[in-house]
């Protein structure tokens, strides 16, 4: 395979993933030039292949957003000669990820004992939901993402106080997971260069998606406090919430006591910031239920474009709530190259979100079509002849693909 631009070009990962949260950690990967070769079922591919509706041109949109820039290499793990192909990749390999249960790899011979034995320089990346080490009972269990959100403590804030436990709109157990891979990985690229030794990366759902309760877990480890959904309220801060204007939602976050008089002010209402009741930020959050109405009355009284004028003005964080359409189109993330043009083979031209970081490439590879790349990487990584790659496919261990 060509080298590819980028800080990580010349690290080569074997992405045994599928779903989201691996294919997540390796898509950043492979944003950052490294290249990322997929093993796929060959019947089917990776399951987000088949989630939809949407689809374009038979591609599922949930599979093209985390999947550019990386290889299709598509082997029959069922079959001892499949095994051995991919086993054979793993040595000329920087990285591995792999999210199956624990277990499942070492029973296929994939495991990290097996691999680091034939590499020692590999870093081996297992993502699970709750880790290869601690508790028995749950080493077993499936990660999904909306069992980690509930179990992480996640979905027990999100949410109206007076309504049900809500799931975050995206996966973000997932997601924060993925980015928890990502992460470890490039600390462990980093100690690779001091000590020339590779590492197991042990990666839990539960552990990345509970580091975000921040501020609420320091509250019930330290002072006994049993923190509850405010819905869009802020436990600490007021007002920094969320108000209905004349023709939609706008948040305002009023971090402060000096913004809160020029925020009374502008509303008309300099007479709030002298109130006893809401002249410091914890007399705000204790008398939120008188304060929140009053703001409410004023800003129902014109449109959001208007509000977001005059407090930007006035240097008062405020932003309507955007919809993913407006969002994609946003100019400045056009600007800072967040939105990327590829051209796919079958489904056409497509934009897809880029990694944020600022070392991301501003051009990337199409989404592989299944088994796109399975003879060229068997024959430029392992050297197999082309009727070598041909008599595997007639046997049915790999699937030779392509538009």
């Amino acid at each position: 395979m060509s080298e590819r631009a980028g800080p990580l070009s010349g690290i080569r990962v074997l992405d045994l993933s599928r779903v989201l949260s691996g294919p997540f950690c390796t898509v950043c990967l492979g944003d950052l030039g490294a290249e990322v070769l997929k093993i796929e079922e060959p019947q089917k591919g990776d399951d987000t292949r088949a989630f939809g509706p949407p689809f374009v041109a038979g591609e599922s949109t949930y599979f093209l957003s985390i999947n550019r820039n990386k290889a299709s290499v598509a082997v029959n793990l069922k079959s001892p000669r499949g095994l051995a192909l991919v086993k054979a990749l793993a040595a000329k390999c920087d990285v591995v990820v792999e999210n199956f249960r624990p277990g499942v790899a070492e029973r296929l011979g994939l495991g990290p004992k097996a691999l680091r034995e034939q590499n020692p320089r590999l870093i081996y990346c297992a993502i699970s939901g709750f880790g290869h080490q601690g508790v028995k009972a749950f080493e077993a269990k499936a990660g999904y993402d909306a069992i980690l959100q509930g179990l992480s403590g996640l979905q027990h804030l999100t949410g109206q106080s007076d309504g049900p436990p809500t799931r975050i709109g995206v996966p973000m157990s997932d997601l924060l997971t993925g980015m928890a891979a990502f992460q470890a990985i490039l600390v462990a690229l980093y100690e690779r260069e001091r000590s020339g030794q590779g590492a197991f990366l042990d990666v839990a759902m539960l552990d990345a998606t509970a580091q975000v309760l921040t501020f609420h877990a320091a509250a019930a480890l330290n002072a006994g406090k049993k923190p509850e959904r405010l819905g869009n309220v802020h436990a600490s801060i007021a007002p920094y919430e969320t108000f209905r204007a004349s023709d939609g939602y706008l948040n305002v976050a009023v971090g402060n006591d000096e913004q809160f008089v020029a925020f009374s002010a502008l509303l008309g209402h300099a007479e709030w910031a002298a109130d006893p009741r809401f002249s410091t930020n914890p007399k705000r959050v204790e008398h939120r239920a008188a304060l929140s109405p009053l703001i409410q009355a004023e800003l129902s009284k014109a449109p959001m474009a208007a509000w977001v004028e005059r407090l930007d003005a006035a240097g008062i964080p405020v932003g309507h709530i955007a919809r993913v359409e407006e969002v994609v189109d946003h100019p400045q993330l056009k600007a800072r190259g967040r939105v990327l043009e590829v051209q796919h083979p079958t489904a056409g031209p497509l934009k897809l979100l880029n990694t944020p970081l600022p070392q991301a490439r501003t051009e990337a590879s199409a989404p592989p079509l299944l088994g796109e790349h399975t003879r060229p990487v068997l024959e430029a990584v392992l050297g197999l002849s082309a009727a070598e790659v041909s008599a595997l496919a007639a046997d049915g261990v790999i699937r030779l693909g392509g538009a």
